[in-house]
């Protein structure tokens, strides 16, 4: 194996109650993919946070190109040809496409005028070199979130670094253009880039990487090659044990119909219909666009219906915000946790409570001390790793951000729980953490619905499964009849219904 061109040795990092880094260290090598593995609160992100210099160690250090660096911003690895190119977007929705990639560093001529043709070209020629087909001049804020991701991944290309840090660069991308992204990630090999490959998705691990490093609680625990491990040898060195069935779905008799939605048309839906029983998890398929995100935000209140009929315990119910979908007894816990779901400036307490204060408060008074149980309830149901309710959510980890998501949910006391990727960016041991917390409250009668881009998630959780296209249901299956073909021919219009009667 060639010299490494990027050495983390040692480094340690602390914050207020909670030691993050523990003799952490990393080595990245020229024309090699490097997988960077953990659990969330592994210490992935902070390691990467004081690479970039966004954190400074507290011990340990760096070499670059066989110098000693201690950089003292994004800007500085930046300039010496580190890019990062991080799992929340950091991209303005107001900007082009092109504005977005050249922030802060436009292509200018004479007397600092912006060369607005030369830009917009550059932007273009990055865009399709990801096999992006909007314009450069297109609004960011037209862009799904998976074309956003795709423009995130073209900001960083656009330095032409040395190293390239991905962190969970497919969590938002169909599987078109996860395919584009790989043979990115190829051409950069073969040009000597070195590259951090951070990602949940062992799959990928093993089609794109070369070497794998694993963290776990802040401590390094290993280097070794993709080609020399299995995935269960990933998991176990990962989370410290051996992890049995990775989808617990539990039986439960199911109850009288909760939720029936007949002939619902709204934005970006057209005439759905279905039914959801207490103590069911239904789950809901599709490729990115089918829909799926639009009909349960129709149902929540969150987008506007044109007609149909949405039934909640035999009472029909018209939610117009998603005031009243709470107000009738639906939570929906949104995919994009940062846009939609969370604060990310207000505490773990703050965030988790939001939407139910109106339970926690007596003649238009707060009761703190409920609000103070009932957080301290959750953070210890859902395993939440917080120093403290009152620790700012931002500075968690993506998995226990998004265990916060679903006990915001869960305080307002819901009928119907929609969970919309619910998994998303979480690791392994989180992830069943997750399942089984789902399948606590499936025992207890609740009706969930869960909405999924992993096949194997929704095969493996589901009691039905719901399949969309193109704003309709293009198939509905029990769970024995499902299988991942099945709901792929669905999922590109092909009709086919094996519901049990």
């Amino acid at each position: 194996m060639t010299q490494a061109i990027l050495q983390l040795s040692e480094i340690e990092k602390a914050f207020p109650g909670v030691k993050a880094l523990d003799c952490a260290s990393l080595n990245v090598y020229s024309g090699r993919v490097m997988a960077l593995l953990g659990e969330n609160g592994a210490g992935k992100s902070t390691l990467m946070k004081v690479l970039t210099g966004i954190h400074a160690p507290d011990a340990g250090t760096i070499r670059y190109q066989g110098e000693h660096v201690a950089f003292k911003g994004p800007r500085d690895s930046q300039h010496a040809g580190i890019s990062i190119i991080h799992q929340e977007l950091n991209l303005i929705p107001e900007l082009t496409i092109a504005e977005n990639i050249f922030l802060g560093r436009e292509i200018t001529g004479a007397f600092g005028k912006i060369q607005w043709t030369k830009m917009y070209q550059e932007a273009d020629k990055l865009l399709k070199r990801l096999n992006v087909k909007h314009s450069s001049k297109t609004l960011l804020g037209d862009l799904s979130l998976g074309e956003q991701q795709m423009v995130e991944i073209a900001k960083a290309l656009s330095f032409e670094s040395k190293v390239i840090i991905m962190d969970e660069p497919t969590d938002a991308l169909t599987d078109t253009e996860t395919e584009s992204l790989f043979k990115v990630i190829n051409e950069l090999r073969d040009q000597g880039c070195g590259i951090v490959y951070i990602s949940h998705r062992l799959k990928e691990i093993f089609e794109i990487c070369d070497d794998i490093t694993v963290l776990r609680d802040g401590k390094f625990i290993g280097e070794c090659l993709v080609s020399d491990t299995d995935e269960d040898g990933l998991i176990e060195m990962m989370v410290g044990r051996k992890l049995e069935e990775q989808y617990p779905r539990i039986e439960v008799k199911h109850g009288e119909i909760c939720l029936e939605v007949l002939g619902l048309t709204g934005s970006g839906v057209h005439d759905v219909s279905f039914t959801l029983n207490k103590g069911e998890i239904l789950g809901v398929s599709g490729l990115m666009g089918a829909g799926r995100t639009e009909l349960m935000k129709v149902i929540f209140g969150a987008l506007p219906s044109e007609r149909g009929v949405i039934n909640l315990d035999n009472k029909t119910i018209n939610p117009v915000s998603p005031q009243d979908g709470l107000a009738n007894g639906i939570a929906y816990i949104s995919e994009d946790r940062k846009g939609d779901g969370l604060v990310l400036g207000l505490s773990v307490k703050e965030n988790m409570s939001l939407c139910a204060l109106d339970k926690l408060s007596k003649g238009g008074r707060i009761q703190h001390g409920d609000e103070v149980t009932a957080v301290d309830d959750f953070i210890k149901l859902f395993n939440i790793k917080t120093p403290t309710r009152e620790q700012i959510i931002g500075n968690l980890s993506g998995g226990n951000q998004q265990k916060v998501a679903i006990a915001k949910g869960l305080m307002t006391k819901p009928k119907v729980l929609i969970l919309d990727e619910p998994t998303r960016g979480v690791d392994v041991g989180a992830k069943k953490e997750i399942y089984q917390l789902i399948n606590k409250f499936k025992a207890e009668g609740m009706s969930i619905i869960l909405v999924s881009s992993e096949m194997p998630e929704v095969l493996g959780m589901s009691d039905r499964i719901m399949v969309m296209h193109e704003g309709r249901v293009s198939g509905m299956f029990a769970a024995q009849d499902a299988d991942q073909e099945k709901l792929l021919a669905c999922a590109v219009g092909k009709q086919i219904n094996e519901e049990a009667a």
